[in-house]
C-alpha cells in the first residue's frame, strides 16, 4: 500500500478577505454517507450563511472525489478547495468553508484564493496522520525482561495498545511494517531471546504528522 495522508480529528479554521469570513471546517469521513450527514448539521447550525461550499475525497486510493460550489461562481469555491485536499494526498477527509458575505465582492480569482486558503488552513488546525503498512503482534515477557524492554520501546517511541500482568506480561503492538525486522531483532537481543512473538498480522500503521506547510506539502 502506498502511504497517504488522513484527518484523525476535527479541525477548524477562519480566514477574513474584504470583510467576507470564511469557515473552515475538517472533517474525518470513511464514506460519502458521513459527509453528507456533516454537511447538513452545518447547513442546518449555520443557516443565515451565504454558501457552504465543500469538497472530500474517500477512499485508499481517491477513488471517490465530490466537491460543490453551493451558488458561488462555477469553479471558485469546491474546486480550490478539492485541489487543497488532492494536492496535500489527504484521503477520507471532508472539508466545508461556509462563507458570510462581508458586501465587497471578491472576483473569480479572489475567491478562488479565499476557499483555497481556507480549506489550506483548516487542514492545518486539523490532526492529520500518516497511514502506511504496519505489522500488529503480541508480545509475550518474563517479569525480568520488562524493564528492558520499556526502555527499548522508549528509545523507539512506540507506546504498548494493551498491557496484561499475569504470571507473565503480554504486550500488544503496532509498528511500521518496515521497522517490524529490526525492533524484533532488538526485542529478542534486549531479552536473550526469551520474548515470545505471537499474532504477527499485516493491518495500518497511523503515524501523526506534526505540521502542514502552505505549500500542500505535509512533512
Amino acid at each position: 500500500m502506498e502511504s497517504y495522508y488522513a484527518v484523525s480529528a476535527y479541525g477548524q479554521e477562519e480566514i477574513v478577505e474584504k470583510k467576507s469570513r470564511f469557515i473552515a471546517r475538517v472533517y474525518p469521513v470513511t464514506s460519502e454517507e458521513e459527509a453528507l450527514i456533516c454537511l447538513e448539521d452545518i447547513r442546518k447550525r449555520f443557516w443565515d450563511a451565504r454558501h457552504h461550499c465543500y469538497a472530500y475525497v474517500l477512499g485508499k486510493n481517491s477513488e471517490l472525489q465530490r466537491f460543490s460550489d453551493d451558488g458561488e461562481p462555477q469553479g471558485t469555491a469546491g474546486k480550490p478547495i478539492l485541489e487543497a485536499l488532492t494536492g496535500s494526498h489527504m484521503h477520507d477527509t471532508l472539508i466545508i468553508v461556509t462563507r458570510y458575505f462581508g458586501g465587497t465582492l471578491l472576483g473569480t480569482g479572489g475567491l478562488v484564493r479565499a476557499y483555497g486558503s481556507a480549506a489550506r488552513a483548516g487542514l492545518r488546525a486539523a490532526k492529520v496522520v500518516q497511514v502506511c503498512n504496519g505489522i500488529s503482534f503480541r508480545l509475550e515477557l518474563d517479569y525480568n525482561s520488562v524493564g528492558k524492554m520499556k526502555y527499548l520501546l522508549g528509545q523507539m517511541e512506540i507506546a504498548p495498545e494493551n498491557e496484561t500482568y499475569g504470571t507473565s506480561v503480554i504486550m500488544d503492538l503496532t509498528v511500521k511494517a518496515e521497522n517490524f525486522p529490526d525492533l524484533k531483532a532488538k526485542i529478542t537481543d534486549a531479552t536473550s531471546g526469551n520474548a515470545v512473538f505471537s499474532e504477527e498480522r499485516e493491518t495500518e500503521f497511523r503515524q501523526k504528522v506534526e505540521t502542514f506547510s502552505d505549500c500542500d506539502t505535509i512533512f
